[in-house]
C-alpha cells in the first residue's frame, strides 16, 4: 500500500529566517506530493496575519502592544544580526539577486500548493487574536490535540 507522505511543521517563531525555513520546507514537500500541515503558534502567528506590518491587532491593551512590536510578515526580524531591522531587507535583496523565492513568494506558493494552515487556539486567546485577524487560507483554529491527530503518521518538525 502506497500512502501519501505527510509533513507537519509547528511554526513557533516570527523570525524572518525561521519563517523562510518553514515555508521552504513546506513548499518543497508539497511540490513533491507530500500532504503539508502548518501549525502557527505564538510569534509564528505573525506569518498568517492579514495585517502585514506593525499594527495594533488584538483585543486588549497588552495584545495590541505586542501587535505593534511584532508586526506581521513584512516586519519579521532576522533571529541573529538583525541590525535594527535592516537585515530582512538585505536578505530579500540577496534572495532576488540570486533568483531565490522571497519569504512573501514562498507564502504565496504555499497557498497555491494547497498547504494546510492552522492557527493555535491557545496562543490566539493569549494574544487576543481572532480568526478575522488571519488570512483566509487558515483552514481552522485548533488546539494541540487536534494538531497531533492531523500530524499523526507523518514527520513533524518544530521551527
Amino acid at each position: 500500500m502506497n500512502e501519501q507522505k505527510k509533513l507537519s511543521i509547528i511554526s513557533f517563531s516570527g523570525d524572518f529566517d525561521k519563517l523562510t525555513a518553514v515555508f521552504t520546507l513546506a513548499t518543497g514537500a508539497a511540490a513533491v506530493g507530500y500532504e503539508v500541515n502548518l501549525f502557527f503558534t505564538f510569534w509564528g502567528l505573525d506569518a498568517i496575519k492579514i495585517e502585514q506590518g506593525r499594527s495594533p491587532v488584538g483585543k486588549g491593551f497588552l495584545p495590541r502592544i505586542f501587535g505593534l512590536l511584532m508586526g506581521g510578515l513584512k516586519s519579521s526580524p532576522v533571529s541573529r544580526l538583525n541590525f535594527s531591522g535592516v537585515s530582512p531587507h538585505i536578505f530579500r535583496y540577496m534572495m532576488r539577486k540570486n533568483n531565490v523565492a522571497t519569504l512573501e513568494e514562498l507564502v504565496e506558493a504555499a497557498k497555491e500548493l494547497g498547504i494546510n494552515f492552522y492557527a493555535c487556539e491557545m496562543a490566539m486567546h493569549i494574544l487576543g487574536l481572532e480568526k478575522k485577524d488571519f488570512i483566509p487560507e487558515v483552514k481552522d483554529i485548533i488546539g494541540v490535540t487536534s494538531f497531533l491527530k492531523i500530524a499523526d503518521g507523518g514527520q513533524t518538525l518544530f521551527i
